[in-house]
């Protein structure tokens, strides 16, 4: 086990962890994280953050979980955190029979990057963003970057190392034209450390965001009605992510809390939707090697031409429903249990040219840029906000609109979508659940919905 990153053997306190229990892991993380806070020019917060700590963890045969952790890397605080999680019975652990480790291959480690160079480059957004107008009233930069090491021992015999740099930028920006006040928020990162935010980058992304604010400022309310939707592929994938993705994961399905529970094979969508979610896809900011209960991550299909295929599971929820880990077990810490989340989830390109799908749309909106929003898992029912929208006039994209949102049922307007883009567009984000946030990012080509509810004040 040359490279493993535990400095101990841990198969006995596997051992120790897995009795009485239908499995049981140790897992290890050392992570190192820098941020960097500038309001305004002024930078409120810049430094760096070290996580080091061990957690065990034990999942009875009927899904109860024991879990203890410990703030150290000593084989003590193992022992210590496996007797805590221990049941009374056999213990239930293989021989190591899978052992990987995966390293980052980086330009530049995390450490050798000052903290005054990455000040730097979040004044560099600040700046950017100023300069687009003197309507520009406020500016607000976040630089968050780091380096992430991890070890999982599992009891089926899987033991497994990574270590993952990410990096994230997102800007803030609000204009103000007298009374009128309006904002707007714009990101860039994912896998591959902070080299991957190029000063050009940055301040691309600062830009986005203060022209749209200002853009805002006078443009007119969107109209209200039943109308045809285009999303473009450059908004982001709110929809599926939040839409699709939430209610498809396997401890909602358990919990009785999803429209989609026991409809593995059912047609729930328009032959033209698949959807997929893929932690292998390279430099996404959902994207790693091996998920937190050290499973290999793989690509799910969720949804093929229209029919539900699978949930996404961690060991517990698939143990539960008789099915096998999809590898989407993720954790915010050794302190928190690992649980089923996303990872890059997208609606994968389709057969229509993107241009064409606004051309064959004489009247609508087009949203560019999806905002936040609030979907109901249970009934499907949701409502979103579009950042940025424009009315369709001619097929072409027209004027600028302010305060539209979207709602429906998930299911009716996945089955009603009757084009989809060979493009296909990235957002990043972070997703929260049970208390804990992981970096995510979501995607989707240029979809056409032909008739949504659209509300708007005009």
């Amino acid at each position: 086990m040359d490279g493993w990153l535990f400095s101990f053997d841990p198969s006995p306190l596997l051992r120790t962890a897995s009795r009485g229990a239908a499995c049981a892991e140790l897992f290890l993380e050392d992570t190192i994280a820098y941020s960097v806070l500038v309001e305004d020019g002024e930078v409120e917060s810049a430094g760096a953050q070290e996580t080091r700590g061990i957690a065990a963890r034990s999942v009875a045969p009927d899904g109860g979980v024991r879990l203890a952790a410990a703030t150290g890397l000593a084989p003590g605080d193992a022992q210590s955190c496996a007797s805590a999680v221990a049941g009374t019975g056999r213990p239930r652990v293989s021989p190591p029979s899978e052992v990987e480790v995966v390293r980052s291959v980086l330009e530049r480690p995390p450490s050798a990057i000052s903290v005054r160079a990455r000040v730097e480059l979040a004044q560099s957004a600040h700046h950017a963003a100023k300069a687009v107008s003197r309507r520009v009233a406020h500016v607000r930069v976040f630089l968050r970057d780091g380096l992430r090491r991890t070890s999982v021992a599992h009891s089926s015999g899987a033991f497994r190392g990574a270590e993952l740099a990410r990096a994230l930028l997102g800007v803030e920006v609000i204009a103000q034209d007298g009374s009128r006040v309006e904002a707007a928020f714009e990101s860039t990162g994912g896998e591959g450390g902070l080299t991957r935010l190029t000063e050009e980058t940055v301040i691309a992304t600062a830009t986005i965001a203060a022209r749209r604010a200002v853009a805002l400022l006078k443009a007119p309310a969107a109209p209200a009605g039943l109308m045809p939707v285009v999303l473009g592929a450059e908004a982001g994938g709110t929809f599926v992510h939040e839409a699709v993705g939430h209610p498809l994961e396997a401890d909602l399905i358990l919990d009785g809390v999803s429209v989609f529970e026991g409809r593995v094979g059912e047609r729930i969508a328009s032959p033209l939707i698949t959807v997929v979610d893929d932690p292998t896809a390279v430099g996404h900011n959902g994207s790693f090697v091996i998920d937190d209960e050290g499973t290999r991550a793989q690509r799910t299909v969720l949804i093929e031409r229209g029919v539900l295929r699978s949930y996404l599971c961690d060991r517990r929820s698939a143990l539960l429903l008789d099915q096998t880990s999809t590898g989407n077990a993720r954790r915010e810490s050794y302190r928190a249990r690992p649980i089923v989340r996303m990872s890059n989830t997208m609606i994968v390109p389709g057969p229509h040219d993107p241009a064409a799908i606004l051309r064959e749309t004489p009247r609508g909106l087009y949203v560019a840029r999806m905002g936040g929003g609030e979907v109901d898992t249970v009934t499907g029912h949701f409502v979103f906000e579009a950042a940025e929208a424009y009315l369709i006039e001619d097929g072409e994209i027209g004027a600028l609109v302010r305060g539209a949102t979207l709602t429906g049922e998930t299911e009716a307007v996945l089955a009603s979508v009757d084009r989809v883009g060979s493009d296909l567009g990235m957002g990043i984000g972070t997703c929260g659940k049970e208390g804990q946030d992981v970096p995510i990012a979501d995607g989707e080509p240029t979809i056409r919905i032909p008739a949504l509810v659209v509300g708007g004040a005009g």
